[in-house]
């Protein structure tokens, strides 16, 4: 029987709903658009919207089932604006009123990115912090802080574990996507103990580190936690040195690297002679997979990382948003829920070469698979969280007209009397002075997709930012996910919500037809018709 609340709430719907519409329809012509925000009124009703809607927003207090954590690598708040506006004018629109995936998430925190010994960090101590629940030193990765970089007999006893490691434990299935190589560091700390990121196959290990015991990231994926679904890059770390790689027979440098002569992809296939598992490592046997019949699934797609979305061959290697859907699909048949783990990876790697195309694109297509996710899981049983483990030292501006290209010329020239790109980073491989003066980049096609942007100080590598990074949450116990918290907060709140170690004292199992959920469905329908108003401009 409805509540009166419940009736009044739907009676708010009917009214609103129409208006919402109305002037999502009136806006879709951008001169009408523009005539519409010179009203007061506008923003008025679209203030009064949102207020309506976050007045009926009710936490949702009872226990996970699933968790998905996304992780942007670099993505920091000026990435996530300028992909805002790139997706939004790549849809046609000017692009600033453009509403991300991740914008309609209803609960945001800061999360403090720095590590116990740097204060900007890299992504592997970061990814220690929200995958396992401590902050740590750079390089490392599944280990504490006692740990010193590079000194293999630091690792043992200081080992910490993952929240993914601790869903597999309590039998949830548990999944890892990224767009980097698999034993990259994001996914790393999710599965491994190593002082160093860079030990991805044993060749990489030195003779000490072996002879102490250390074992290499590749063969920790496949021996310290059965993970159900693994898709990204990294197969030269799998196989025996000299394999040709199936995709590049002839490269010598994308053969196999292992010394140990074990081929690791046939050790996770064989490792449960009782699940139905399948490897794939091209964009036809991905596609020809039937989730209904897999229980496991390995897929690797490059010898390393993945190509740039830009580059990307597509007929040969899925995208984010596609392996993201292949493995909620398999990990959500386990009645007892999943824990996944999506990275964009190179949304880092794009800024690291000082090329916000690159960046930026990744970005766009990581926010597409957020909203596939969301549209393939349910927010009442699953806990998601965005964040990103680091910012860049990317920035834009330049008193940029409304609807400016994100890639293009700030309106006035320079005190040097040169253009610039609205779009700059602080350091890195863009700093080009020719005879004391700065680029002339007149007659230079900054759109190209490997435009670099000019940077102020000369670096081969444009560094890591040390500012404050989002933390986006919906779902069961999000409302946690608030304020200004330290970045290993994230990895307790995800533990909390879906009652594992060491958390006893858990939310309640989730209460059917509640008079909250039916506060909680109709601030979900105001908030997808002001995402949809959006979308129309």
């Amino acid at each position: 029987m409805p509540t009166a609340k419940c009736t009044a709430n739907r009676h708010l719907l009917i009214l609103l709903g129409p208006m919402l519409l109305a002037v999502g329809r009136s806006a879709m012509e951008s001169q009408a658009l523009y005539e519409l925000e010179r009203e007061p009124a506008y923003w008025d009703a679209q203030a009064r919207a949102t207020l309506d809607a976050a007045l009926k927003l009710r936490p949702r207090e009872h226990q996970a089932k699933n968790l998905i954590l996304f992780v942007g690598d670099g993505m920091g708040v000026s990435t996530v604006s300028a992909a805002r506006i790139l997706r939004g004018q790549m849809e046609g629109r000017s692009g600033e009123e453009t509403m991300l995936a991740m914008d309609t998430f209803p609960y945001l925190a800061l999360s403090k990115t720095y590590s116990v010994d740097k204060q900007v960090a890299d992504s592997a101590s970061t990814a220690t912090a929200y995958h396992c629940g401590v902050k740590a030193n750079a390089k490392t990765v599944g280990l504490s802080a006692n740990a010193v970089a590079y000194e293999c007999n630091t690792t043992f006893g200081n080992e910490v574990f993952s929240v993914l490691r601790r869903a597999k434990a309590q039998g949830k299935s548990v999944g890892v996507v990224t767009t980097t190589r698999v034993q990259h560091a994001s996914p790393a700390a999710a599965y491994a103990h190593s002082v160093s990121r860079s030990w991805y196959s044993d060749a990489d290990l030195p003779f000490s580190a072996q002879q102490q015991g250390c074992v290499d990231i590749a063969t920790q994926l496949v021996t310290n936690v059965d993970i159900d679904v693994i898709l990204g890059g990294g197969r030269m770390y799998m196989t025996p040195k000299g394999t040709p790689d199936p995709e590049y027979p002839t490269s010598n440098s994308r053969k196999g690297d292992r010394k140990d002569k074990k081929n690791l992809i046939d050790v996770w296939l064989k490792a449960k002679p009782n699940k139905k598992s399948h490897y794939v490592w091209h964009r036809k046997e991905f596609d020809e997979i039937n989730v209904k019949a897999t229980d496991r699934l390995m897929g690797l797609f490059e010898p390393k990382d993945m190509r740039f979305e830009v580059f990307r061959n597509r007929t040969r290697d899925p995208s984010i948003v596609e392996m993201t859907e292949k493995a909620i699909q398999i990990l959500s048949k386990n009645p007892k829920g999943y824990f996944l783990f999506v990275e964009g990876g190179r949304i880092d790697h794009g800024h690291h070469s000082g090329i916000a195309k690159l960046a930026l694109t990744e970005a766009v297509m990581f926010d597409r698979a957020i909203q596939r996710a969301a549209q393939l899981t349910r927010e009442y049983d699953t806990l998601t969280v965005v964040t990103a483990d680091h910012s860049h030292v990317f920035t834009f501006g330049g008193n940029t007209p409304r609807g400016n290209p994100i890639f293009g010329l700030a309106p006035k020239k320079a005190d040097d009397k040169l253009p610039f790109t609205s779009l700059l980073y602080a350091n890195g491989p863009g700093y080009v002075h020719i005879n004391g003066t700065r680029g002339n980049i007149t007659m230079v096609d900054y759109y190209d997709e490997e435009y670099m942007q000019q940077a102020a100080v000369p670096l081969d590598v444009e560094t890591h930012g040390g500012e404050d990074v989002a933390i986006y949450a919906k779902g069961p116990m999000a409302h946690l996910i608030h304020g200004v918290k330290e970045q290993n907060y994230v990895a307790h709140v995800m533990a909390y919500a879906a009652c594992l170690e060491p958390y006893k004292n858990c939310p309640p199992h989730p209460h059917s037809h509640t008079s909250s959920g039916c506060v909680n469905r109709t601030s979900s329908l105001l908030v997808g018709l002001l995402s949809f108003l959006w979308l129309l401009r």
